[in-house]
């Protein structure tokens, strides 16, 4: 068995590092009996899975997650990808992995910051679907998360319920052509914030940000029960992660960013929209909802 490593950051999830890696895979005479162990968080799940996905077109991958994000969600769904100057996830594919392991008890070594980003999207998972599991994460985080907070095994429950909610979601539509579009709440203005940012930005930070903004747009257009927003961003304050744009930031430069998202559709951005805790809006329009640049200016400023 050969280990491959990448250097840390979502900066280096490019196109560029795939290409490394697999040349090195085929310089060390490996073929379709290969398998790709992917040891690492969101980055390496993401990046691994590109290349299992890619080489001899497509080998086996078993994802060994090590951040609390990657164990509840990048490792889940077989989504891989990497990102490009025009926006995160742009080139990648759909590949499952053969396996997923977690081991709750690397949490232990897991810096603060980095489990703090995985909260949000365990707080994501209980807004789309859950409402008890979301106060249960809003009321465990402050403890969970303090400077000696207990980790580890400790966190097996949430863990487990988050998996259960993404896995029956991504069972139900694996290739993100309807439902499982739901799964993208947040992400919308958190990719745009994220690389504006210049990956300064965790990506559960940036996913946090998209949440709180995500919601208010929900209630401003009129979609979303009034104090939505405000049980969303109470609920992510609770795990200590933001709720606004960064000092500085530029509106512009978010809605311009969105340009080239995924989900856009005719020149107008989707959005999956809550319509209160525990479940989003768009059953009969794909689980999306149209909003204009306008609608998201007013809310952005």
């Amino acid at each position: 068995m050969d280990i491959l490593t990448i250097p840390a950051g979502e900066s280096n999830k490019t196109r560029e590092v795939w290409a490394r890696l697999t040349d090195e895979m085929l310089a060390k005479g490996y073929g379709r009996d290969a398998a790709v162990i992917a040891l690492g968080g969101g980055v390496v799940g993401d990046l691994a899975g590109f290349v299992a996905a890619t080489f001899m077109r497509g080998i086996p991958i078993i994802q060994v997650p090590t951040t609390l994000l990657a164990m509840i969600d990048a490792s889940i769904g077989g989504k891989t990808a990497v990102d490009t100057p025009a926006g995160k996830n742009l080139v990648g594919a759909f590949h499952s992995p053969t396996a997923v392991l977690i081991d709750p008890q690397v949490l232990m070594t897991l810096p603060l910051r980095e489990l703090r980003a995985g909260f949000a999207e365990a707080l994501k998972h209980g807004v789309i679907a859950d409402e008890p599991y979301l106060s249960d994460v809003a009321g465990k985080a402050p403890a969970l998360l303090s400077t000696d907070g207990q980790r580890g095994d400790s966190m097996f429950s949430l863990i487990v319920r988050s998996i259960e909610i993404k896995a029956d979601i991504v069972a139900r539509d694996e290739r993100e052509v309807g439902l499982r579009q739901i799964l993208n709440f947040g992400h919308t203005i958190g990719h745009a914030v994220e690389l504006i940012s210049g990956y300064s930005l965790l990506h559960g930070e940036a996913v946090a940000i998209g949440m709180a903004l995500e919601s208010e747009l929900a209630e401003h257009i009129g979609l979303a029960q009034t104090g939505t927003a405000a049980t969303v961003s109470s609920a992510l304050q609770a795990a200590g992660l933001p709720t606004a744009l960064p000092s500085g930031s530029d509106g512009e430069a978010v809605i311009e960013a969105m340009r080239s998202d995924k989900k856009g559709r005719s020149g107008r951005t989707r959005f999956a929209l809550p319509l209160r805790i525990g479940a989003m809006a768009g059953e009969d329009t794909g689980w999306t909802v149209s909003v204009s640049d306008d609608q998201l200016r007013e809310v952005l400023a």
